[in-house]
């Protein structure tokens, strides 16, 4: 069988899977009390059904499960099979941890000590972590002493998965900036031919189509924390199984991928740090809050947010396609100025740190009245 034959029935059997599974999850989360309720936090006005993750996870393992015998001899080497038990071992821990938070609402103690076993497992399981790193504007990767990649590469792996957990907030929008990263990856795997990903990827992407047939606005069920710990930690290991070859820059290429989620759990530590709020203490001003605010609807909102996602996703493939030549450091070094910039001015305009602080765009409109004042006075 041809292997691209292979990954579009893959994605296939993942879809439908995906869309005969969330409506018996949905009934299930009602069955055992895996519901949401409405409260001043909340977007939605009526009990919402958890454990949509659940879906996700079952038509992920079950497409790989079917295809599996169907992959060509020499596909896979051994290390990539290790690499896809990592994930299929290490997801199960979290979707696990993910649906008995979503039926008796765990304390965030244990969800972390939860991401961490399954991150340890990643790492001391399956021998699978950041073991190569390249110093700026150096020529070659160079490797790291294991007692700095393995607090690297857990770090990564349970930063990632809280990124994706904190902008579940709207129907759809996990999800749908979960599955654009995704996508990314698949196209990026598929240039540098990385068989696994493309696989794993291919299978995840699959799912998540057919969950948000159900989960897209008015939302029938929510994905929960088993839906978005379980992707977060998918994410998180894909973009670090599939682009140690990339890395000769830096994390930049994976950080442009999940560049949406993490930059609004960036933006809501300086905020809760700046009001003096505890870190870990929930609000209303995510950047999905703030769109909101200024008047955009929740199906807007999402699309706008998916928009920022996609243009992320585009920079991390222009990223990686210069990656290799010669002027990719100081390539990179522009890009993030760039978005550096541009996340700042856009943080401000929305509000998303404060709503009266513009500090970058105060300083760029003095220094146009000045600039405008020298012209005239010429």
């Amino acid at each position: 069988m041809p292997i691209v034959l292979l990954y579009a029935i893959g994605f296939i059997i993942a879809l439908v899977l995906a869309l005969l599974m969330t409506p018996l999850v949905r009934k299930f989360a009602f069955k055992v009390g895996a519901i949401d309720k409405p409260n001043h936090r909340k977007v939605h006005t009526r009990i919402m059904p958890r454990l949509g993750g659940l879906a996700i996870y079952i038509a992920f393992v079950g497409a790989f499960l079917l295809v599996s015998p169907f992959i060509p001899d020499g596909l896979l080497r051994p290390r990539d099979v290790n690499m896809i038990n990592a994930l299929l071992v290490g997801g199960t821990i979290i979707i696990i941890i993910g649906a008995l938070d979503d039926r008796f609402e765990l304390s965030a103690k244990i969800k972390l000590l939860g991401q961490i076993a399954a991150a340890c497992v990643v790492v001391f399981g399956f021998e699978v972590r950041i073991d190569l790193v390249n110093i700026p504007f150096g020529e070659t990767m160079q490797p790291i002493a294991s007692w700095i990649g393995i607090p690297i590469t857990i770090l990564w792996i349970v930063g990632v998965t809280n990124a994706i957990n904190l902008i579940d907030g709207l129907d759809g929008l996990a999800a749908g900036v979960s599955g654009i990263a995704i996508s990314t990856i698949v196209v990026m795997a598929s240039l540098m031919g990385f068989q696994p990903v493309i696989l794993l990827g291919t299978l995840l992407l699959g799912g998540i189509v057919g969950f948000l047939v159900f989960n897209f606005h008015p939302a029938k069920i929510f994905m929960g924390d088993s839906g978005s710990l379980f992707l977060g930690f998918s994410l998180a290991t894909l973009s670090m199984l599939g682009f140690k070859q990339v890395t000769l820059v830096s994390f930049v290429i994976p950080l442009l991928i999940i560049g949406v989620p993490l930059s609004d759990t960036f933006f809501a530590i300086v905020r809760r740090w700046v009001n003096k709020k505890p870190i870990f203490a929930p609000d209303k001003d995510h950047l999905h809050h703030r769109l909101q605010d200024l008047g955009y609807s929740h199906r807007r909102t999402v699309l706008i947010i998916w928009g920022v996602a996609a243009i992320f996703g585009v920079l991390a493939i222009i990223q990686s396609a210069v990656v290799q030549s010669s002027a990719a450091n100081w390539i990179t070094f522009g890009v993030i100025c760039l978005l550096l910039f541009f996340l700042q001015i856009g943080a401000e305009l929305i509000g998303i740190v404060d709503k009266t602080r513009r500090p970058l765009i105060n300083f760029l409109a003095r220094l146009a009245k000045v600039d405008t004042q020298q012209s005239r006075g010429k």
